[in-house]
């Protein structure tokens, strides 16, 4: 039985003094970080800042060197007996795990496997369900996410956009208490990030508890209950999101802050003048028609 003191209970995610090296390197630092149920965290910072390991340490995808991490009231990993902790058996790793449903940068379909059977696969391997009740629902989260009319396409058939719609219906496809996002658009062309968010959006709205790292500011401005500034492995600031974003306290937030908005406004400025080109070149070519 895993003891678990109210504070841990009282959360649906609690990390405390959470720590992980690789090798000499470490990449957090002591991360002390609660969620609650129906609750939209974001996560915001520069590369290598600890952002997405500590994603893959809720997820158990990594061990962690120091600190504990709660879930559901239930301490992962490892479990108190009698006073003393004990790594879990991997089937009880695994059953943890499947309460948790990730999505990645890279979409990770199974290339040999339909939409729909790639949604089904998981709940019929791992949970034993049967695949007509799981057909039934698998095409229901296809619907979800806009995909009805896909199910029966590979992935080399869809999108980037549509195989990342794929892969959060798959993660739903667990019924799981949590959902985490490692950066679910930054693979995405631009024209194809809007429809991935707009499905996270109404994921939010249904009250689904999420943890999300993005460097979508308006995303997170819009659906974040709260935002985490994560700087080499440590929480730097945390917030509303106006109140971190709008008004952060921190420099090293500011300063992250300020070159977001410089790169945004090159950006603009860089489509600006390729769409000026464009027009340009079109009038050119419509002079020469006549």
């Amino acid at each position: 039985m895993t003891t678990t003191s109210s504070t841990e209970a009282d959360h649906l995610v609690s990390a405390v003094n959470v720590t992980k090296s690789f090798g000499t390197n470490e990449v957090l630092k002591g991360i002390d970080l609660t969620v609650d149920a129906k609750e939209v965290v974001c996560l915001l910072g520069p590369s290598g800042s600890g952002k997405t390991t500590f994603l893959r340490l809720i997820n158990q995808m990594e061990l962690l060197t120091g600190g504990r991490i709660w879930v559901g009231g239930e301490l992962i990993g490892i479990e108190d007996r009698k006073g003393k902790l004990h790594v879990r058996t991997d089937k009880d790793i695994a059953r943890q795990r499947s309460r948790i449903g990730m999505v990645f940068q890279r979409f990770n379909l199974f290339p040999h496997m339909t939409a729909l059977q790639n949604v089904m696969e998981a709940p019929v391997k791992v949970k034993g369900l049967s695949k007509a009740e799981v057909n039934k629902e698998a095409l229901a989260l296809l619907d979800m996410v806009g995909l009805a009319d896909r199910a029966r396409y590979y992935p080399s058939q869809l999108s980037g956009g549509q195989q990342q719609r794929v892969a959060i219906a798959r993660a739903l496809a667990m019924k799981p208490e949590l959902m985490l996002f490692d950066e679910p658009t930054s693979a995405l062309d631009p024209e194809l990030v809007g429809e991935v968010l707009g499905v996270m959006r109404n994921l939010a709205e249904e009250g689904t508890t999420m943890i999300v790292v993005t460097h979508e500011m308006a995303f997170a401005r819009e659906v974040a209950d709260r935002v985490v500034f994560m700087d080499q492995g440590v929480v730097v600031e945390e917030g509303p999101p106006d109140a971190v974003l709008l008004n952060p306290q921190e420099e090293r937030t500011k300063t992250f802050l300020r070159r977001v908005k410089h790169d945004a406004e090159t950006e603009a400025a860089h489509d600006a003048e390729l769409a000026r080109i464009l027009a340009e070149a079109e009038g050119l070519e419509n002079e020469a028609e006549a």
